[in-house]
């Protein structure tokens, strides 16, 4: 989330390469894709929707930008539909109804886009229909979610990012004083029953299905204060553990046994899989998958959470990622680490609309939007191209990802060129049909500060290998028809 200043290492400059060889190629070498190796089916790309849904819900333009593959028109700019499929829908934590004399204490730091008006009104009843909750508030995220799905998202994830204020210790939803946890131990049960009845409510009312329930948002983070700037909740392992089960048996007693609890949206990979660890059978055994945010960039052990992930046979989401440099050469980067060593099905980039680098568009305030930020179109090249359904292949070298279309039998590239410019030969001699030669390989381009998301026909299949001139941080996508594994 935004207020980190922890960033990814930008694909031109050496990241981390703390374990097993971490790090992007910088080599123009041949990439051979491998058809033989198999990381898992692709479930979709997506984004959170508070902040900017609360703030943009109601425009059409954005909900056409982000949920569909259309050419839309934005500011002026034709702009290439980013086609995401997964929306997570923010569970607020605020309200400015006092409770017996009780109010929500308010962090000086926190801008009105940031607090995310919350159903559960106060403690004196659970019944969704009573005066105790009012379905009305948080319209406009709520508004987005519906443009979403109504565009094909069909994956939405409920989320946390702090119980119900009056839930809390301190009753301040960005935190407590000192960063630890600030869940009542008498709420447990109470932030369980808050997350299902808004499930349920979503099934009932809304035409909504959760794909998954996440009841925290970074439980790790020792950041989550009285003054901070967003709602926030510290919560350490021995407290998410009762919160899991109890939000396990709250779905079941509501009639949605089937609904999936995802867990526990760790800061980073390495958090990700100590608390993990920590869990007991019980608790594992009703998270259905492990949630993890990518805010170590270069660092930490992918490798190790998804070999914990694939022993007790669990996906893994990329469930946010974000960071403040515009070019996109981060976003690359880390994604590309993502794919090779995490596996993610899944990878969802935190607000679309923000300030500064960390939108992909820019979010001007007082609800208006701004420039559009080259890592937009760097995004293009994966969300675009590499669709729901597709197998994950190993690209060859840390800087290639591809996947394979077996309906269509077409192979997606995609690679970027951190080095110097050079050509990049791409070779399919191991398919048993590498397409056919002399085929046309469509292929789009941008590089980052000069040129955005270009489509061309100029690449060709030699034999069994093409091959593409690439500037230095050029990213491109190939589509390589009539392949066969």
């Amino acid at each position: 989330m935004r207020r980190r200043t922890v960033l990814g290492s930008i694909v031109a400059a050496p990241l981390s390469a703390a374990v097993l060889g971490q790090t992007s190629t910088a080599s123009a070498a041949a990439a051979s894709i491998d058809p033989r190796s198999d990381w898992g089916a692709w479930e979709g790309w997506g984004t959170s929707l508070c902040w900017w849904g609360k703030a943009h819900g109601n425009r059409d333009d954005l909900a056409d930008i982000f949920f569909t593959r259309n050419t839309v028109d934005y500011q002026g700019t034709a702009l290439p539909g980013l086609g995401l499929t997964i929306a997570r829908y923010n569970a607020g934590a605020c309200s400015t109804k006092p409770i017996n004399g009780e109010s929500m204490v308010r962090s000086p730091k926190i801008g009105d886009p940031r607090q995310m008006d919350g159903y559960w009104l106060d403690w004196f009843s659970s019944d969704p229909s009573s005066s105790s909750w009012n379905w009305y508030v948080d319209s406009a995220q709520r508004n987005m979610m519906w443009k979403a799905r109504d565009r094909g998202v069909n994956r939405i994830e409920l989320f946390s990012n702090s119980p119900m204020w009056w839930m809390c210790q301190n009753h301040n939803p960005s935190g407590s004083a000192s960063g630890g946890d600030n869940l009542q131990t008498w709420n447990h049960q109470q932030h369980a029953v808050y997350l299902a009845t808004i499930a349920r409510y979503a099934h009932d009312h809304w035409g909504v299905d959760f794909t998954s329930v996440e009841p925290f948002n970074e439980p790790d983070g020792s950041w989550w204060k009285a003054d901070g700037t967003q709602e926030g909740c510290h919560f350490e392992p021995a407290t998410q553990r009762p919160v899991i089960n109890a939000l396990r048996a709250e779905l079941n007693a509501r009639d949605l046994g089937w609904m999936p609890i995802a867990a526990s949206d760790c800061w980073g990979y390495d958090n990700a899989l100590s608390t993990w660890n920590s869990f007991d059978s019980t608790t594992r055994g009703n998270v259905a998958r492990i949630n993890v945010h990518g805010y170590q960039g270069g660092g930490g052990r992918r490798d190790l959470l998804y070999a914990a992930a694939k022993s007790a046979g669990r996906k893994v989401w990329n469930s946010e990622y974000g960071e403040g440099d515009a070019s996109g050469l981060s976003l690359a980067s880390n994604l590309n680490l993502d794919f090779r060593w995490l596996h993610p099905s899944a990878w969802v980039y935190w607000q679309v609309v923000d300030g500064g680098g960390w939108g992909l568009i820019q979010d001007n305030g007082n609800n208006t939007t701004g420039a559009i930020n080259p890592k937009y179109y760097v995004l293009a090249h994966y969300t675009r191209h590499i669709r729901p359904g597709m197998r994950i292949l190993d690209g060859g070298n840390g800087n290639t990802i591809a996947a394979y279309d077996a309906a269509a039998r077409k192979l997606v590239i995609v690679a970027i060129n951190p080095g110097a410019a050079a050509y990049l030969d791409f070779d399919l001699a191991r398919f048993t049909k590498p397409s056919t030669d002399g085929a046309v390989v469509p292929g789009w381009s941008t590089t980052p500060g000069t040129a955005h998301y270009q489509s061309a026909q100029d690449t060709i299949m030699h034999g069994t290998r093409f091959w593409s001139w690439f500037e230095t941080n050029t990213i491109q996508t190939f589509e390589v028809p009539d392949v066969t594994l």
